[in-house]
């Protein structure tokens, strides 16, 4: 008799799913730093409108009651009845903003390097539009609109993270639209549960809303400003999708340790042939 054809899964090459390579860590630091300076440089560029700012900002504040927007002094007076709450809120504002962002993109280029190339994009167009706006519309925060009554709570209760807003040449202070905390936070929440499978992982979401509602509280935004940066955000992810190949790269090996191999099963022998 001929021999039995074999079964079509054995005559199909199975197709293995290549790994997601890491960019250059030499390249992505320049690169990074590259992007941060013009950063930087843009936000100066931007200043020097400080009677254009406070008109922007009366137009913003006055735009938020036609809406019927929440007001921020809601959010203020919450903290306001707490030291501790106040504190933690301007620690909040002052540390977590950029470490967080950091940490994220170093767990994803060495966990999950095809979703840290797509975040990094999402990150650089988000920070591009938003250095846009600050150059077309600057805007003074809320804590400097007496209009608000809002009280800088960095400046009276601490910490503080800007200076007099004429002798500071670090910042910025008149860029308040949009919120990057707002956008960044949100950007990195998205990463996460893109790139984890947890069921809990939608939890990260707390982090954009906590977040907002910090830099309201706190008067260094308004609400409008956490809102044009989830705008913003939201077309950067529609623009730039994410990785279809989410397969995460081999696991590293600690000298000396052995790769995992599949047991071996025994192979029975094939019984005698008839006698003929």
């Amino acid at each position: 008799m001929p021999p039995a054809d074999p079964p079509p899964s054995a005559s199909r090459p199975q197709t293995v799913r290549p790994h997601p390579v890491r960019p250059h860590p030499v390249r992505e630091l320049l690169l990074i730093a590259a992007l941060y300076t013009v950063y930087r440089l843009g936000r100066v560029a931007a200043e020097g409108h400080v009677p254009r700012a406070f008109r922007n900002a009366a137009d913003v504040w006055s735009l938020e009651r036609t809406l019927h927007l929440p007001g921020e002094a809601d959010v203020q007076h919450v903290l306001l009845h707490s030291d501790l709450l106040v504190h933690a809120a301007n620690a909040f504002y002052a540390t977590v903003h950029f470490p967080a962002t950091v940490l994220f993109l170093l767990w994803t280029y060495w966990r999950r390097p095809g979703h840290y190339v797509w975040i990094r994009r999402v990150l650089t167009v988000l920070t591009g539009a938003g250095l846009a706006l600050h150059l077309l519309l600057p805007l003074a925060p809320p804590r400097m609109l007496e209009a608000t009554g809002l009280v800088d709570t960095a400046r009276v209760y601490g910490p503080a993270v800007y200076g007099d807003p004429a002798t500071d040449s670090l910042s910025n202070q008149f860029a308040a639209m949009p919120s990057l905390h707002v956008g960044w936070a949100l950007t990195v929440a998205v990463g996460l549960i893109a790139a984890t499978r947890s069921r809990r992982r939608w939890l990260w979401l707390l982090h954009p809303a906590v977040t907002f509602l910090v830099v309201v509280g706190t008067a260094n935004h308004y609400w409008l400003d956490g809102l044009v940066a989830i705008a913003l955000t939201g077309a950067a992810l529609l623009l730039l999708r994410p990785p279809t190949d989410s397969a995460a790269p081999p696991p590293l090996r600690l000298p000396g340790q052995r790769r995992a191999t599949a047991p071996v099963r025994p192979v029975p022998n094939p019984a005698p042939a008839p006698a003929s």
